[in-house]
């Protein structure tokens, strides 16, 4: 097989649209990844690799030869060796079996987002949505902070306006240091979904309004808050606890 040698080449352009454009992601309902690990973590997940580019030919898989240069044309990654490949969007949960949600409100740092994912995929949320001005979960620097949930776990994007179709019935709370809240130690397993801001400004008082209820992280006076991703999994441990 002769490597593609030129960055004009169809699927050379695909693969760095992909990289680039959370619009092009979505109409493909495919992204793009990089690494062996992360390959590895996508091929024992069951995940559908759509394609592979390498240097070398890897048996068993839908690989493209191409050059060196053209590897690192495409990477997301600095200096790395490859490969870099496709994979489909993961399939939403049926209703049926929509038990669990973690909701994210512009949560706006790649890091965070992919954190949650990862958290979510341990803590088994049937799914993430992500509300509002969130970081694209399928953007390459929160792919690679999911350590390969992404491969696991069902994420959709929504906005406030579709949120309750979303969530298909689930009881919502907020959390946030409202008082009154409910101790987050008490939270019920199933059903329900539980909403977390960002940082800086929390929820917005439009979500908080279509809550049943806020919930409240016990923490040691002076503390002003936690971390999103902190906070997200603390919420999603109290969840899960007794099922896992």
């Amino acid at each position: 097989m002769e490597p593609i040698r030129s960055r004009q080449n169809e699927l050379v352009k695909k693969f760095i649209a992909l990289g680039a454009d959370p619009k092009v992601r979505q109409e493909a309902g495919q992204f793009l990844c990089a690494g062996e690990t992360l390959l590895g973590e996508a091929i024992a997940s069951g995940a559908e690799v759509t394609c592979v580019l390498v240097t070398e030919d890897m048996p068993g898989l839908p690989v493209r030869l191409v050059t060196p240069e053209i590897l690192k044309a495409v990477s997301p990654l600095q200096n790395s060796p490859g490969p870099v490949f496709t994979v489909r969007m993961r399939p939403l949960p049926p209703a049926e079996k929509l038990r669990r949600a973690i909701v994210l409100e512009n949560v706006q740092d790649p890091g965070n987002v992919g954190t949650v994912l990862r958290t979510a995929a341990a803590f088994g949320m049937d799914m993430v949505v992500l509300c509002g001005a969130c970081a694209d979960p399928y953007n390459p620097k929160t792919v690679r902070a999911t350590m390969g949930a992404i491969f696991r776990q069902s994420v959709v994007k929504t906005d406030l306006a579709g949120l309750s179709g979303v969530l298909r019935g689930l009881p919502l709370y907020g959390a946030a240091l409202a008082p009154g809240g409910m101790d987050a130690r008490q939270l019920p397993t199933a059903p329900l979904a539980v909403a977390v801001g960002n940082e800086g400004k929390g929820l917005t008082a439009e979500l908080l309004a279509r809550c049943a209820g806020t919930v409240r992280i016990p923490m040691r006076p002076g503390t002003e808050s936690l971390n999103a991703a902190v906070a997200a999994a603390v919420v999603m441990w109290e969840m899960s606890r007794k099922t896992i």
